[in-house]
């Protein structure tokens, strides 16, 4: 059993309001997460703004209640001052460092108390107080631990979005990260209601024509190297602007290079928005690719890192991550 902050659970109880946000570009766990907590403060008689950077991906727009999230910033300011003084608690799900709040990060990290949930093990502290939980499979997994010391019955919809947020970050439960407390909470989860072939159907039958044909031009980039044990793949503009892909469609891609047999340690390399370019590591080996994020200013957990380059071309950083991972290889 977790041990929650006592901070935690009584800053959340005192407050009347809660303003909620995530990561950029947010995955099922940060998603799941965020809608699943808004319902659970709702139930318990608090006023919640879901904050979002933007609307949810169509890849995701199947979560109950996705709707609810909001993009305004003068509507968060507004709802933090109509809360009053030390009324409004703001909570961080999911998000390892304060830059990956995104362009309302200062607009956050300026209302108190300021909560962090977090499951990375490569966090990097910002807030009034952390909450964080690496041994969890996913955040999701920890706002239900949440919801049962604060006495709340989960709804049938905040169940199917925490479901998703422990099947996105454990890959369908196939990766290390899930512990026999993951099974036992899915189970509790499915005895609330969730069918788990409709949350199969969203994650993994929800493609569009467009993320198709960016897969194919993704997966025509592979390169195996070191005897087979790396695997990279590469994402650029090109490929998005052919395809008609949006930045949010390459989610999951890093599974395909991890999927050869060989291979132990997977690099997905894509441009992002802007001059940013990204790297997702994957292990199943004895290479903690926490380690080689970390050297590069990221983080993450031992076999799924990820960090970004703000001043190279996606080619420059191929060749810089080839690099850092066969040195991780040969220590």
């Amino acid at each position: 059993m977790v041990m929650i902050p006592e901070k935690i659970t009584t800053s959340i109880t005192a407050a009347s309001h809660a303003v909620l946000a995530t990561h950029v570009n947010p995955d099922g766990d940060a998603l799941g997460s965020l809608l699943a907590l808004t319902d659970i403060l709702q139930s318990l008689g608090k006023k919640v703004f879901p904050y979002l950077e933007k609307p949810v991906s169509p890849m995701y727009d199947f979560l109950p209640d996705c709707d609810r999230a909001k993009m305004s910033h003068d509507a968060l300011q507004q709802f933090v001052q109509e809360a009053g003084d030390g009324n409004c608690v703001t909570i961080a799900l999911d998000c390892g460092d304060a830059e990956r709040l995104g362009v309302a990060k200062d607009i956050l990290l300026e209302n108190s108390p300021f909560l962090v949930i977090d499951h990375h093990r490569g966090h990097r502290k910002f807030g009034d107080e952390l909450w964080l939980e690496s041994e969890c499979s996913s955040t999701g997994e920890m706002v239900y631990e949440l919801a049962l010391q604060l006495g709340v019955k989960v709804s049938a919809n905040a169940a199917f979005c925490l479901y998703v947020a422990l099947v996105t970050d454990t890959g369908s439960f196939r990766y290390e990260n899930t512990s026999p407390r993951t099974l036992r909470i899915a189970a509790d989860l499915l005895e609330i209601g969730v069918r788990p072939d409709q949350v199969a159907a969203g994650v993994y039958d929800n493609y569009t024509l467009a993320r198709l044909r960016l897969m194919e031009l993704v997966l025509a980039t592979l390169e195996v190297h070191a005897d087979g044990r790396i695997g990279i793949i590469c994402a650029t503009d090109e490929m998005f602007q052919q395809s008609g892909a949006e930045r949010e469609d390459v989610e999951g891609f890093i599974n395909y290079p991890r999927s050869l047999s060989s291979v132990q340690v997977a690099a997905f390399i894509k441009k992002t928005e802007g001059d940013i370019v990204s790297v997702s590591l994957r292990a199943k080996g004895q290479v903690d690719v926490a380690l080689i994020a970390a050297s590069f200013g990221g983080g993450g957990h031992k076999n799924a890192a990820g960090f970004r380059f703000t001043d190279k071309s996606v080619d420059e950083v191929r060749v810089t991550v080839l690099g850092a991972v066969k040195d991780a290889l040969q220590k």
